[in-house]
């Protein structure tokens, strides 16, 4: 039972890594690799993966369609909760103010957090509503394409 289980589990995550990859981020699996994307210059959107249902049915959806807009960040980079331990420690150890949250999004600039999108404003929502909420932050915080 347990290892049909984990054979399930592995199509799960494998299909949440595929599809925010398709989406144009970088998975971030180290947490230097973490560190070295959060010092880049300018705006960089990170969306905290997560196998849950509102990570596949909202959250991802809305990574990937909150995109096509005037105005996006620089650098789009995932780390998966649950999955990447160390890469996802490293990541929220950047989130100062904010409780660990996934999936969510985070927006930075310049390596500093400038805002936070948290799982309590995904879970419940429609994928839109939460597109509508990355643009605003991409209109506030970001430059034109």
């Amino acid at each position: 039972m347990s290892m049909d289980f984990n054979f399930f589990m592995n199509d799960v995550v494998t299909q949440a890594r595929s599809e925010i990859a398709a989406a144009g981020y970088k998975e971030l699996k180290t947490p230097e690799e973490v560190e070295s994307a959060f010092e880049q210059k300018g705006t960089t959107l990170v969306m905290i993966n997560s196998v849950c249902g509102c990570a596949g049915g909202i959250a991802r959806p809305a990574a990937a369609h909150s995109l096509h807009y005037d105005k996006r960040p620089d650098h789009l980079v995932t780390v998966f909760a649950g999955q990447d331990k160390e890469a996802t420690e490293k990541a929220r150890s950047y989130f100062t103010g904010y409780p660990p949250s996934s999936p969510s999004f985070a927006l930075l600039k310049d390596g500093k957090i400038v805002s936070m999108i948290e799982r309590h404003q995904i879970e419940g929502y429609d994928p839109a509503t939460v597109v509508s909420r990355l643009q605003k932050e991409f209109e506030e915080n970001c430059e034109e394409l």
